[in-house]
This record gives C-alpha cells, sequence and structure tokens, in this order.
C-alpha cells in the first residue's frame, strides 16, 4: 500500500460526525442513525451473504463498508435501500423500524456504479425528476435544482445532455440528484470505481467535502482501502457476511483484529509465534519483545514503523538482513529485507539524504509499543 502515513494524516484531519448541518439557506438538514440488529440473507441453499450483522451507524457519520468481491457489503447496501430484504432481523433508521417498508417510503438514496442517469434527458431534468414525482411545484423545483448543481460546482452545466457529460461531470450529476430531495440517509454503491485515479481522488475529496457541508449520514461501500481510510469516519470490514472488525481508519489500520483485516489492508509483513517466554516471541525474522500483556499467535510489523540502518548492528528488536529489492516512489522508499529464509518490507521517507541500495546489509529496528500481536 502506497504512503499510508501520508493516507493516515489526511484521515485524522476529519471533521467530527454530527447530528445535523446547517444548510446554505439557513435551513437544519436531517441525519438519521441508522440500527441493524440480526441481520440475515441467504441466497439459494448454500450461499450466505449475511450471517446475523449487528451494526450501528450513528447521525451524521461517514461510514464506510468495506471487503472484498462477495463479502456482503453491496447486499447490505441493498437492504438499507430496501432493494433486498432480510431473511431476518431488524433495520431501523431514524429511530423507525422500516424492515418492511419498500424503499419509497424510507427517506434514503441511492448513488449506484452505473450512476443511473437518463441519457435522453437534461442534466436539469435528470436533477429535477425525483423531485418532480414526489409532486414538487415547479418553482420549488427549480430553486433547489440550482442550488444542488451549484453546491456540486457543475451549475453551469444544467442544460447539457448526460451524453455530453464526461465521466466525472456523470458521476457528480448522481451525486446531486440522491441529494436534492435531501434524504437523511445516503447510500453509495462504489461511485468511484470507474473513473481514473487523479479525476478518483479529486472526487473522493469533494464527496467527503459535501457530506460534512450538509451533515448527512452516508454510507459507502467500496474495496479500496486506501479510499476508505481517507473518506470515513468510521469502517467496517467485513468478510463471509461477518463483520470482521468496526473502528477508524487509524484503528482498522494500525491495530487490525485478526490476520484478514491485516491482510486486506495490506500488511505484509504478518508471522507466526513459534515460541513465547514472557515478552520475548521467537518468530522467522528473529526475536522480539513485546509490549506486557501482548496475545495472540501472529505479530504483525508495519513497514513504516521500522527504522533502517546500514550495517548489522545489535539490539533489542534489532533484525540483521540484507536488501533485495528497492522500489524508489519520490517521498519514499519500499525495501524487501531477506533475513534468513524469509523477507520483510520497510518504508523509508525521502528526506533527501543518502538511499540505502540493493545487496547493502542493514538492521531493522522496531520499537516494542509498534509491534502488533493478533489471532487468526
Amino acid at each position: 500500500m502506497s504512503d499510508p502515513q501520508m493516507v493516515m494524516d489526511e484521515s485524522l484531519q476529519r471533521v467530527e460526525p454530527q447530528e445535523s448541518a446547517v444548510g446554505e439557506r439557513g435551513e437544519r438538514l436531517a441525519a438519521s442513525s441508522i440500527e441493524m440488529k440480526g441481520l440475515h440473507k441467504r441466497f439459494g441453499n448454500d450461499a450466505v451473504a449475511l450471517n446475523g450483522v449487528d451494526l450501528t451507524i450513528r447521525a451524521g457519520e461517514f461510514f464506510t463498508l468495506l471487503g472484498p468481491s462477495g463479502c456482503g457489503k453491496t447486499t447490505l447496501l441493498r437492504i438499507l435501500a430496501g432493494l433486498e430484504e432480510a431473511d431476518d432481523g431488524t433495520l431501523i433508521i431514524g429511530g423507525k423500524d422500516v424492515t418492511e417498508e419498500p424503499p419509497h417510503r424510507r427517506s434514503v438514496n441511492t448513488v449506484f456504479q452505473s450512476y443511473a442517469l437518463f441519457p435522453h434527458l437534461s442534466v436539469r431534468e435528470n436533477l429535477a425528476f425525483g423531485l418532480k414525482m414526489r409532486g414538487v411545484g415547479a418553482q420549488e423545483r427549480e430553486a433547489k435544482v440550482a442550488e444542488v448543481a451549484n453546491l456540486i460546482q457543475l451549475g453551469e452545466l444544467v442544460d447539457r445532455r448526460i451524453d455530453q457529460l464526461s465521466g466525472g461531470q456523470r458521476q457528480r450529476i448522481a451525486l446531486a440528484r440522491a441529494l436534492v430531495c435531501e434524504p437523511d440517509v445516503l447510500l453509495l454503491d462504489e461511485p468511484l470505481s470507474a473513473l481514473d485515479a487523479g479525476l478518483r481522488s479529486q472526487l473522493q475529496v469533494e464527496l467527503l467535502r459535501v457530506q460534512k457541508r450538509l451533515g448527512m449520514t452516508f454510507v459507502f461501500v467500496t474495496h479500496d482501502q486506501q479510499e476508505a481510510m481517507v473518506m470515513s469516519d468510521r469502517i467496517a470490514v467485513l468478510n463471509d457476511g461477518n463483520i470482521q472488525q468496526i473502528g477508524s481508519p487509524r484503528e482498522i489500520y494500525e491495530t487490525p483484529i485478526n490476520v484478514f483485516v491485516a491482510r486486506f489492508m495490506g500488511h505484509d509483513n504478518l508471522y507466526a509465534i513459534t515460541e513465547r517466554e514472557g515478552c520475548r516471541v521467537t518468530t522467522p525474522v528473529g526475536t522480539l519483545e513485546l509490549e506486557g500483556g501482548s496475545e495472540g499467535e501472529f505479530v504483525l510489523i508495519r513497514p513504516e514503523t521500522l527504522d533502517l540502518k546500514l550495517g548489522h548492528v545489535a539490539g533489542t528488536n534489532h533484525l540483521p538482513g540484507r536488501i533485495t529489492e528497492r522500489l524508489y516512489r519520490g517521498s519514499h522508499a519500499e525495501y524487501r529485507i531477506a533475513i534468513g529464509a524469509t523477507s520483510l518490507q520497510a518504508t523509508v521517507n525521502n528526506r533527501g539524504h543518502h538511499l540505502p541500495d540493493v545487496g547493502d546489509e542493514v538492521t531493522l529496528v522496531v520499537s516494542s509499543e509498534d509491534l502488533v500481536t493478533l489471532s487468526e
């Protein structure tokens, strides 16, 4: 994973979620909490999509469902939208039990991966469509369309056809069409996945700013770890229909609860503990001293916590090895270091000093407080 510390720094500057926010015209915008109790969903006889999910999302929170394909995150989003029915369990939105409510009876809108825009209509007509279906008068429709178009900075494009817009502009229109009806909860099903990397990064920031400005509850689905860390107040990592861990981006990245979460977050420096004597453990990369009370069968060493020194230096948590690979990435370099029969990854920030090269004998130093123990 590239430059994880930069991702961490950005996520830590996030505004705290609020119960509501003030709109441009001074009105208080609604934000609803979500509570799921024992949600089960099965497709056919063998495919378990959700296995008793219990989850609470706070009002005004940017909450992300993260996991690999087939983990259940999209199924969970579709149940929230009312597009799928749970086999069992209860769904409460804004204090109201909506388990049996159809989609149009829920104050929820969805932005789909495909955008689902009407290509034969103009931007203005796309934005006004939901309002018209709800019986909103023409004058009020026009005011709301103008307001939301300005919010996403596309007010000058309202009279263009959808097929005249770029992918990034279409994504903004899909977001605006979902926002214009002022739902209490906005659901986003990987809406940025079809965009190129540069535009995707730009729209991540814009989407986060819109959410904080409106104070609305956002539930975001993605399989992209960096995207989840940059944008989320909290993240739920799913696998095989079960929630593995819920926490802030920092908690999920720095202290994964098990091996699955650690590997999914991009951590490769995971080593089985073969012997343990008090705080000292034996691993394939050598003997390590942990903080007191650490338990678990595996130890995680994050690449950015390693200090790389030239030559072999003895000491506690000093691991001697030889560089076999270096990837220069501008702001930092990524190293693969051979240690005995195994290897370890390290990330070294580029401060303008000499960077070690392939073939150099080095010592990797890690603090006990940066070592994380976890279970399978």
